[in-house]
C-alpha cells in the first residue's frame, strides 16, 4: 500500500492553481474567491470559484475563452494525479453562472421575421426586361 503522504504530495492544490489562472484576469483581484471540496475517495474535487459580477466578462473571455482554458488546465492537472475536478462559477449573487447561462439560454425567445408572400410565380413582379444569357444560334 502507497504512503499516504507520498499521494498528498502528487495531489495539486486546486485552489492555488485556479487562484494562479484567474487573478491576472481581474481588476479586483481580492474579489476573488475560491473554495474546493474532495470526495470519494479522494477521486472527485469539486471547486467553487465566485468573483464581483463586473469581473464576468474579463473571467469567461470571449466566446468562454478564459474559463475553458482554465478548465482544460485543471482537467490535465487531474488525469496526471487520478481524478476527476468539475468547476463551479458563482456570480455576486450566489447563483451557479452555469445555471444561469442554461436559464438564459431556456428563456430566450427567437425572433421571427416576417416576410412579404410570394406572389404565384417564382419570377420578380419587376417589369424591366433581363438580357437573355443564352448564345444566340450562328447564322
Amino acid at each position: 500500500m502507497p504512503n499516504v503522504n507520498a499521494l498528498e504530495k502528487t495531489r495539486p492544490n486546486y485552489e492555488e492553481l485556479v487562484r494562479f489562472l484567474v487573478q491576472p484576469l481581474l481588476d479586483e483581484p481580492d474579489s476573488l474567491s475560491i473554495d474546493s471540496e474532495t470526495s470519494k475517495g479522494n477521486q472527485r474535487v469539486l471547486i467553487r470559484l465566485a468573483f464581483k459580477g463586473t469581473e464576468q466578462g474579463r473571467v469567461f473571455g470571449r466566446g468562454g475563452r478564459n474559463i475553458e482554458a482554465v478548465r482544460t488546465v485543471l482537467e490535465a492537472a487531474a488525469i496526471a494525479a487520478g481524478q476527476s475536478v468539475r468547476l463551479e462559477i458563482f456570480g455576486a449573487q450566489g447563483h451557479s453562472q452555469e445555471k444561469q447561462d442554461h436559464h438564459r439560454q431556456k428563456t430566450k425567445r427567437t425572433r421571427k421575421v416576417n416576410r412579404r408572400p410570394r406572389s404565384g410565380s417564382s419570377r420578380s413582379s419587376d417589369p424591366t426586361p433581363r438580357p437573355s444569357l443564352r448564345r444566340k444560334p450562328s447564322e
